[in-house]
């Protein structure tokens, strides 16, 4: 797909979610679903186990900490991973599929990482995206208390 059709997907998207914004849920409905409301939604998301998906926390998990934090140390990983949670916030919320797993690091340290997949929530808006913390490596807060903000 060329970008220009990907832009405007993303584009019909906003607006889509604007009009259903401006209308507003109605009290304890789910009804319909995102995916039935607005494009590009079609309530498909990888496993928690997926190796796309943990190899994207890998990559971005090593950036952040060289670019942000002057540390060399890599996730090398992951083991035990587990859904906790698929569309908990309700079906006409963006789908999204909960995940904890524990990940070996290069410093010979195993720690918990919490995870989670949502569709259309990538760069362009059109594909999965994934927002992830380590217990123990949140060093802005950004999901305290212990990565708990990246839960259901």
């Amino acid at each position: 797909m060329n970008l220009a059709l990907r832009v405007l997907l993303a584009a019909l998207a906003c607006a889509s979610g604007a009009v259903a914004a401006a209308a507003g849920p109605s009290p304890g409905s789910d009804d319909p679903p995102a995916e039935q409301r607005i494009i590009p939604y079609g309530g498909e998301l990888p496993s928690c186990g997926d190796r796309g998906v943990l190899a994207e926390i890998s990559w971005r998990f090593a950036d952040r900490e060289q670019t942000y934090w002057n540390s060399s140390l890599a996730l090398v990983d992951f083991v035990e991973t587990s859904e906790i949670g698929y569309r908990s916030n309700g079906e006409s919320y963006i789908p999204r599929r909960y995940c904890r797993g524990k990940a070996y690091f290069n410093d010979g340290q195993r720690r918990e990482v919490g995870y989670e997949i949502g569709e259309g929530t990538d760069v362009m808006g059109l594909g999965w995206g994934v927002t992830w913390c380590v217990v123990g490596l949140d060093r802005n807060h950004a999901f305290s208390p212990n990565c708990r903000a990246t839960g259901p």
